[in-house]
């Protein structure tokens, strides 16, 4: 029997020899295995010859600063950007995304002494001049993202002994050469992305031979339907649209009865035409269908809608026609979120079976040739395109009302008829209403009280409403544009308009409106177009206790009033907005868009509405707009006195109309400094004096009307004055040198910053600054509100292209 003192001395003995075992283990684990996170010094150095090979490696700040914790002093697994293998220390990783190295790749660079990197990004990093060659000796090299750079010239051969390859991207570069060589031995590759490159047009003619690959984005080819690209059976992911593709002729999805993954197909933007081959219904795990911008035709493509998992269907721009049969599609097609068809030849009725769709958020059917009534179920939506066709009515609603999420709701230029919908008034998360071009009548309702707080954009113009415009405006706090123009309204403009903070453009033109110039809205911190046009307004524009004016402003058209008075030599001054030349800003036209965000898809149509002008008194209409256009007309009123020298201070002005007036004394020589303008007219007035030479100087400057005035002297020589027709200077008794102009038949040369090269090549036309104002405010201005609605969860522009969990289905605007 053991006695305690015993039992507690071999205790402690078991305890001490335990913890010196544990002691001795810890030591030999330690001195067995490698230390963690300790680069090598070859791999230090390498990595150090590659910084010092861009000069401004350090200077980059923010979130692009990867280099600037590279030195000797410190570890280089723990350095920013690079990775290594714990176990030996080897560089595997290096990840420069938006660097901005801003130099060339040398064949002998630092960086192919890496030998054991596996992952390698060099995306946005600034590099130009060709891919060096010793690139294919990084042979452990599974991942390879080159994109978003200047690189030029062929891809090296070498890279094919990338036999490890599992994703490579080479998009939006100036790379040449053919594909088909340059890749044809990676067939390890998942993801291949050569998007937006200067490869020759023929795409690899057997893709099949990738046959792990998953995802695909090809650009700049063209050619017959790559028809074994989809015999891949692991393939999810092919994206042959929004690249300068142009695929053509028919489509063909081969006769592979192999399981397909195939969950995203884009075809948009080719030339690919016939109808869809019933084929495509094998993909039976296809979410998202994008075959916009096509010449695909026939009837239409019923059978689409029994693929089980389809979410996102766009079948926009081609030349579909006859009428929209979803046929018996339940519960297959019950996935279905969003569906375009607009812009095609479809007619008869929206048919009663698109009930179906449960889960229908967004339906665009613009610019078809549909009728009838629309279904009440499509009020549940929450954005509702129906534009450009001749709908007259909606079908019972009730049932839906109460649920309703609708956030834009288009009616524009079809036959709807009668009273304002008071239904619309249940649509409190409404932020886009255009009922544009129909024939509604009577009064505007009280109760878009309601939803002003919303609203964003509320568009009726060119209807037959009367009656006053109502105060509706107290809480809205967010409406960008208003339009009510064409109307019959009468009255006064509400003053709870001056509670329209974010209100960019408001345009009453053409009603019965009766009162002093409301010189309270230029309180309106981004008021940039006002049309007053073609109303009964009166009295002066100017009032001496006025300190500021409407300082944001870019066009503004009060012509076709009673309005009177001088303005003081100052007036301009405060117009800092067409105070600025507009250099950087290329002509923008607003196209159509389609935009993926975290909640599903969205389409927004910016406006494009045309613009109406007035050549010889025929009425012309431009279909397309410029995002900078700058305009004043003060046309047909009743102004006199000297027009200001402050004229001069508005640099980024490019039409004035000041026509139909009584302005008296000389031409202000400061309309010289105008170096944007492309138009001035002063007809119309009793100006005197001659006519300012240096206006010649003007290189813009296209068309110019002084007829109907008192002007003297000669006409200048400048060649914009010789290109004018004889009747800009008709009735100025004094002004003589028109024998040359009057000989022959002047036609302006086309100009790059002339209106007509918005419109139709070769056609003349002298600008209505007046209409062309009117026209220019919902192009722009509703194209930005419905951008900013919908764009509110775009990712950043690098980060979609690295997030490929995410469909990129972006369509830029037209440049």
């Amino acid at each position: 029997m053991m006695i305690p003192s015993q039992s507690y001395s071999f205790n402690g003995i078991v305890v001490i020899t335990l913890y010196f075992i544990s002691l001795f283990s810890f030591f030999l684990h330690t001195l067995a295995s490698p230390t963690v996170h300790r680069c090598r010094h070859d791999q230090r150095d390498a990595l150090l010859e590659f910084k010092h090979e861009f000069p401004g490696a350090d200077m980059n700040f923010g979130r692009f600063d990867n280099m600037r914790s590279w030195n000797k002093s410190s570890d280089c697994c723990s350095w920013e950007s690079v990775t290594c293998d714990a176990k030996y220390g080897q560089v595997i990783s290096l990840y420069l995304l938006g660097a901005n190295l801003n130099n060339t790749l040398k064949p002998n660079s630092g960086l192919f002494k890496l030998q054991y990197l596996q992952n390698l990004t060099l995306s946005g990093c600034n590099h130009s001049g060709e891919i060096p060659f010793t690139l294919g000796t990084l042979s452990h090299l599974t991942y390879l993202d080159l994109s978003f750079n200047k690189l030029v010239g062929q891809v090296p051969s070498t890279i094919g002994n990338l036999t490890k390859l599992r994703y490579l991207s080479l998009s939006i570069n100036h790379l040449s050469g053919k594909s088909s060589v340059s890749f044809a031995n990676l067939t390890k590759l998942i993801q291949l992305d050569i998007t937006e490159n200067d490869f020759e047009p023929e795409l690899i003619p057997d893709m099949s031979r990738f046959h792990n690959l998953e995802e695909f984005w090809g650009g700049n080819f063209f050619g017959p339907f790559p028809t074994s690209l989809f015999t891949i059976p692991s393939l999810r992911w092919v994206n042959l649209g929004d690249s300068n593709n142009n695929f053509t002729g028919h489509i063909d999805f081969g006769n592979s009865s192999l399981p397909s993954r195939l969950f995203y197909l884009s075809l948009a933007d080719n030339n690919f035409d016939g109808p869809i081959p019933e084929s495509i219904s094998k993909f039976l795990n296809l979410k998202i269908l994008d075959l916009r911008n096509n010449s695909f035709s026939g009837p239409f493509p019923t059978f689409l809608f029994k693929i089980p998992s389809l979410q996102w269907v766009t079948l926009a721009r081609n030349n579909f026609k006859g009428p929209i049969d979803f046929g018996n599609t339940w519960p297959s097609s019950s996935s279905l979120i969003s569906l375009y068809l607009a812009d095609n030849n479809f007619d008869g009725q929206i048919p009663e079976s698109i009930s179906q769709f449960l889960k229908l958020g967004t339906l665009d059917i613009s610019n078809n040739k549909l009728q009838g009534n629309v279904p009440g179920c499509l009020l549940r939506l929450s954005s509702l395109q129906l534009s450009h066709n001749s709908f007259s009515g909606f079908g019972k609603s009730s049932q839906v009302l109460d649920q309703a999420q609708m956030q834009v709701l288009r009616l524009e230029s079809n036959s709807f008829q009668g009273p304002f919908p008071h239904w619309i008034c249940q649509f409190r998360s409404l932020e886009f209403l255009d009922l544009s071009n129909n024939s509604f009548s009577g009064s505007i309702p009280l109760c878009l009280r309601n939803i002003t707080y919303s609203l964003e954009v509320l568009n009726l113009r060119n209807n037959n409403f009367s009656g006053i415009l109502p105060d509706v405006f107290l809480n809205a706090t967010r409406l960008y544009t208003l339009d009510v123009s064409r109307n019959r309204l009468e009255g006064k403009l509400p003053k709870t308009l001056i509670n329209c903070t974010s209100m960019g453009l408001l345009n009453v033109e053409g009603n019965k409106f009766k009162e002093t110039f409301p010189s309270w809205l230029g309180s309106m911190p981004y008021l940039y177009i006002l049309i007053l046009r073609a109303n009964q307004f009166y009295g002066p524009l100017y009032h001496l206790h006025e300190s500021t004016w409407f300082q944001h402003l870019k066009v503004i058209d009060v012509s076709h009033n009673d309005f009177t008075g001088s303005f003081p030599a100052f007036y301009f001054s405060n117009w800092l907005q067409m105070t600025t030349l507009n250099l950087e800003i290329d002509v923008v036209y607003y196209e159509y868009s389609i935009i993926w965000d975290d909640y599903g898809y969205h389409n927004f149509r910016p406006y494009t509405s045309s613009m109406e002008i007035v050549h010889k008194g025929v009425d012309t209409e431009f279909d397309k707009i410029r995002q900078d256009f700058t305009s004043i007309d003060f046309s047909s009123n009743k102004f006199y006195g000297k027009i200001p020298e402050s004229i001069g201070l508005l640099k980024g002005l490019r039409f004035l109309n000041l026509s139909g007036n009584a302005f008296t004394s000389d031409i202000p020589q400061s309309l010289a400094n105008l170096t944007n303008l492309e138009a001035l007219d002063l007809s119309h007035n009793q100006l005197s004096g001659q006519i300012p030479r240096d206006l010649g100087e003007l290189s813009f400057l296209s068309t110019m009307n002084f007829a109907h005035n008192n002007l003297e002297g000669p006409i200048p020589r400048g060649t914009q004055f010789q290109r004018q027709n004889c009747s800009s200077f008709m009735d100025n008794p004094k002004l003589y040198g028109l024998d040359d102009i009057c000989r022959k038949t002047h036609v302006p040369n086309p100009r790059p910053q002339e209106l007509e090269k918005l419109s139709e090549p070769e056609e003349e036309q002298v600008i209505n600054w007046t209409s062309a104002a009117i026209a220019y405010g919902p192009g722009v201005f509703c194209g930005l509100v419905i951008g900013h609605i919908f764009i509110s969860h775009k990712q950043e522009w690098l980060m979609e292209k690295f997030r490929r969990n995410k469909p990129r289905v972006v369509i830029r605007s037209a440049r």
